[in-house]
């Protein structure tokens, strides 16, 4: 309970309590939906290219709506209805994933799984501009670090509980069963941030919608640390998406069933969350730059090992370290991230991060698919966690302003 006697929470205590709710609430849905749609594709298909499509049908809504929701975010009165707005996209999807499963609407076909789940990538689009703006107006800004580290937890924890559900549902109950929890929890992410009163400012005066989202983009563009860390970032899940393929090794590697497939998707979190409960207390400030670039290094690391071993146990302790790594990378780019962007460019800014993060998570599903079916499942891990290293390598030497980062640059 000490956590919560910190100046975090003393001001604006309910708000960030229920921004976290939501937070942890929609990763729960949305987990849930991930590991129950996986399943049921590689079960019709059992065909890893299927399993990449997944990531391609979701990253294209999203990336047509991305820099949209960001400017409806800067531009209107109230985040808390768009991230409502994300919550009831979310269910919607859920609820049509549950008719297709109940056979009620052409269940066989992988058409209308790959449709239904399509709405998933437009809410999405909404969470990370409405969460970010709400973040900026209810912690201060000395607090920035020692927050996106509770935040992050928070986040880590519903990777590991909604695939854990997920795959619990699937394997004890049906998919049906995981599509309306999914629904549920939608519910409730929703009235959770409708229900936060904080003063929020006027929005900004009327501009071209093209013109804005540049405004964005050239910021992000021009500024090396933020552009550098979300490059990075983008570039190592992109290559590192091995997390895409664990129905395949879950059937044809270790050769068991979907409850442990919940299990395997959980790990990663696991190691981010123990990760984000050390950076609560202590915040990484010193040499920021050699940390994220060491973080992600160790994350294509643990990629080639996972790849490696035939063992499920195994392969989990190793997908947690993974997490470690995630956990420390996630945490400083979202305080650079933070730090760096001015107030009236949040909702852009973290768009324009959207586009680099959560669409890299979709396409690396895809290229893992490809590079599976090319390759080899096996094969195609350890490639995606030597490119990762690559990357790290890249970035290191063109980007020096990011190696060097110490975090009071960017007060």
């Amino acid at each position: 309970m000490r956590i919560l006697s910190h100046p975090i929470f003393t001001n604006h205590q309910h708000a960030f309590l229920k921004l976290l709710a939501f937070r942890v609430l929609i990763v729960l849905a949305y987990q849930i939906m991930a590991v129950a749609v996986g399943w049921h594709v590689y079960e019709i298909t059992r065909d890893t290219l299927s399993l990449g499509l997944i990531g391609l049908v979701e990253v294209v809504p999203y990336f047509a709506s991305a820099l949209f929701a960001g400017y409806a975010v800067d531009h209107h009165c109230s985040r808390r209805f768009f991230g409502a707005l994300a919550a009831c996209l979310l269910g919607l999807s859920a609820i049509s994933l549950a008719i297709i499963s109940s056979g009620w609407l052409a269940s066989g076909s992988t058409l209308w799984i790959y449709a239904a789940f399509a709405l998933t990538g437009i809410g999405r689009a909404f969470i990370s501009p409405s969460h970010s703006s709400l973040f900026a107006l209810i912690i201060a800004r000395e607090e920035y670090a020692r927050a996106a580290s509770i935040g992050s937890s928070v986040f880590q924890a519903g990777l590991v509980i909604g695939p854990a559900i997920g795959g619990l549902l699937v394997g004890f109950a049906s998919k049906d069963a995981a599509y309306l929890m999914a629904i549920i929890l939608c519910i409730g992410a929703a009235l959770a941030i409708t229900s936060i009163r904080i003063k929020e400012p006027p929005p900004l005066p009327s501009a071209p919608v093209m013109t804005s989202i540049g405004e964005g983009l050239r910021f992000v563009f021009s500024h090396q640390i933020l552009l550098g860390a979300l490059s990075l970032d983008m570039f190592a899940v992109l290559f590192g998406g091995a997390v895409a393929m664990l129905p395949a090794f879950v059937k044809d590697v270790y050769q068991i069933g979907p409850e442990v497939l919940g299990f395997l998707r959980s790990t990663p979190a696991v190691g981010a969350i123990l990760t984000g409960i050390w950076l609560t207390r202590h915040p990484i400030n010193k040499h920021a730059g050699r940390w994220l670039l060491s973080a992600v290094a160790g994350f294509g690391l643990c990629i080639i090992g996972f790849g490696l071993v035939s063992n499920f146990w195994l392969a989990g302790v190793i997908l947690a370290l993974s997490g470690v790594c995630d956990g420390v990378s996630v945490v400083m780019r979202q305080t650079i991230m933070q730090l760096a962007t001015p107030d009236h460019m949040r909702g852009r800014v973290s768009a324009i991060n959207g586009i680099f993060i959560g669409s890299s998570n979709e396409l690396g599903a895809f290229e893992s698919g490809v590079a599976a079916k090319l390759m080899g499942l096996v094969p195609s891990v350890i490639f995606g966690g030597l490119m990762t290293l690559g990357v790290v390598a890249v970035t290191a030497k063109i980007a020096p302003k990011l190696r060097a980062l110490e975090l009071n640059q960017l007060h």
